[in-house]
C-alpha cells in the first residue's frame, strides 16, 4: 500500500480549507436571494383591541368586620365556678347552660325563705281569725274600739309579711337560678375565660366567655363625605338600599354573598373628614370574622366610554401606570393610562387609550427594543376547576405566568 506522507505545512492548509467550506456553505443557507443575511420574524405577541363601553364605578374600601350581635357572659352572683359545660368556639343556643356555680348556698336561702313565708303565712291565719272574732263583739259594742283596730292592723301586717317574704323567695330563686349560667343570645362561643374552680364575683361582674352572632355580620368601612355626598345625590333618598357591595379578602378572592348598605353614619370624623358606611353581609359559611380586615366594592355610577383591558397588561410603578401599544409601524409603544377601577379581572382605563387600539396582554419578554411585533388576538385562559372566585389576586396569576414565559 502507498502512503502518502504529508507535512505540518501541507495539513494545516487542508484542515484550514475543510474548515472554510464548512462555515461557507452555512453562511450561503442564511443568506437571502441577493446575497444579504435574512432578518428573523417578528416575534408574536398576544393583544386586545380596546373598545369603548359602559364600565361600572366602583369603589373600593378598606373595612373590618363586626359582630351583629355580641353579648358578654358576667357571672350575677358570687361563688366557685362547678363546671363549664360548653366547647369552645362552638354553636350555642339562647337558654343553653355554659357554667355551673356552686348552688348549695343558694339552695339553702331558698328553703330558709320558703319557711319565712309560710311562717308569715299562719300569723296570717291568725291575725284573721282574730279580726273576724273582734267585728260582731266591736259591733255590739262588747270590746273597745281600739282593740278592733288593732287587730285589723295585725291582720294588715301579717299580709305585708307575706307578701315581703314571697318577695324574699323569689330572690332566693332568682339567685339559685344565677348560678346555673346560660347564654343570653344565640351564636359563638369564644374561649371560656374562667376554668373550674375559680371564684367569680357579682359585685365585679366577672366576665366568664363571650358569644357573638356572624350570621350575618356587619362591615364598617370609611369614605370621605365629599364621596359620600355624590353616592347620595347619585342614588338619591334609596342609597341606602344599595345591595351591589361586595367583600373582598386580602388574598382577592371574593365573598360569593353580596352585602346590603345599611347607612351612613350621622357623624364625621373631625381629623380624617370621613364618613361611616355600614355593609350588612349573611355569612352562613362563618368565612367572616369579627376583626377581620376586607375591603368593600360599591358601584357607585355608570362610567361612559371606558374601556376594559386585562389586569396583566398594565405596569403599575410611582411614576403611573403604563401600557404597551402596537403603533402603526409595528413597534410596540409605551403608552400612560388612567386607571378608574376594577371590574372583574380588568382594569377600567379612563384615559390614554383610544377605540381601536391594540394594547398588549402577553410576549413581553420576546419584545425587542425598536423591532417590530406580530400581534395576534388574547384569549383569556379558561379558570382551572376548583379556582377562588375573581378578584385582583386571581387576575394576577395570568400575569405570573405571562412574566414566566
Amino acid at each position: 500500500m502507498t502512503q502518502i506522507k504529508l507535512g505540518a505545512p501541507a495539513l494545516g492548509a487542508t484542515l484550514l480549507s475543510l474548515l472554510l467550506a464548512a462555515c461557507g456553505g452555512g453562511n450561503d443557507a442564511k443568506k437571502g436571494p441577493d446575497g444579504a443575511a435574512a432578518a428573523p420574524p417578528p416575534p408574536e405577541v398576544a393583544v386586545v383591541t380596546v373598545a369603548a363601553q359602559t364600565a361600572p364605578l366602583v369603589t373600593e374600601l378598606p373595612g373590618r368586620v363586626e359582630a351583629s350581635r355580641v353579648a358578654q357572659v358576667r357571672a350575677r352572683v358570687n361563688g366557685i365556678v362547678q363546671k363549664r359545660v360548653f366547647k369552645e368556639g362552638s354553636e350555642v343556643k339562647a337558654g343553653q347552660l355554659l357554667f355551673q356555680i356552686d348552688p348549695a348556698p343558694y339552695q339553702a336561702a331558698v328553703d330558709s325563705a320558703k319557711a319565712a313565708l309560710a311562717k308569715a303565712q299562719a300569723n296570717l291565719t291568725q291575725a284573721k281569725e282574730l279580726a273576724t272574732r273582734y267585728k260582731p263583739l266591736a259591733d255590739a259594742r262588747a270590746i273597745s274600739s281600739q282593740e278592733y283596730v288593732n287587730a285589723q292592723a295585725a291582720q294588715a301586717q301579717a299580709e305585708a309579711d307575706v307578701a315581703s317574704a314571697n318577695a324574699a323567695l323569689r330572690t332566693a330563686q332568682l339567685n339559685l337560678g344565677y348560678a346555673s349560667v346560660t347564654a343570653p343570645i344565640s351564636g359563638r362561643i369564644g374561649r371560656a375565660l374562667v376554668t373550674e374552680g375559680a371564684l367569680v364575683s357579682a359585685a365585679e361582674a366577672t366576665q366568664l366567655a363571650l358569644i357573638q352572632q356572624i350570621d350575618p355580620v356587619y362591615v364598617n368601612a370609611t369614605q370621605a363625605v365629599a364621596d359620600v355626598a355624590r353616592l347620595r345625590k347619585t342614588f338619591g333618598a334609596g342609597a341606602k338600599d344599595l345591595s351591589a357591595v361586595r367583600i373582598v379578602f386580602e388574598d382577592g378572592s371574593e365573598l360569593p354573598q353580596r352585602g346590603r348598605l345599611l347607612f351612613a353614619d350621622l357623624s364625621v370624623d373631625p381629623t380624617s373628614a370621613q364618613m361611616t358606611l355600614r355593609t350588612e353581609v349573611a355569612n352562613p359559611q362563618g368565612l367572616l370574622l369579627p376583626g377581620m380586615y376586607v375591603r368593600t366594592r360599591l358601584v357607585q355610577g355608570q362610567i361612559a366610554d371606558a374601556m376594559l383591558i386585562p389586569q396583566q397588561a398594565v405596569t403599575r410603578g410611582p411614576d403611573g401606570d403604563t401600557v404597551l401599544v402596537v403603533g402603526a409601524d409595528g413597534k410596540p409603544q409605551p403608552r400612560k393610562v388612567t386607571i378608574g377601577g376594577v371590574e372583574g379581572a380588568k382594569w377600567i382605563v379612563l384615559d390614554g387609550l383610544k377605540a381601536g387600539e391594540q394594547v398588549i396582554v402577553e410576549g413581553f419578554q420576546k419584545i425587542r427594543p425598536g423591532a417590530p411585533v406580530k400581534p395576534v388576538p388574547w384569549a383569556a385562559a379558561a379558570p382551572a376547576a376548583g379556582a377562588a372566585a375573581s378578584g385582583p389576586a386571581a387576575a394576577a396569576s395570568p400575569a405570573a405566568s405571562a412574566a414566566s414565559r
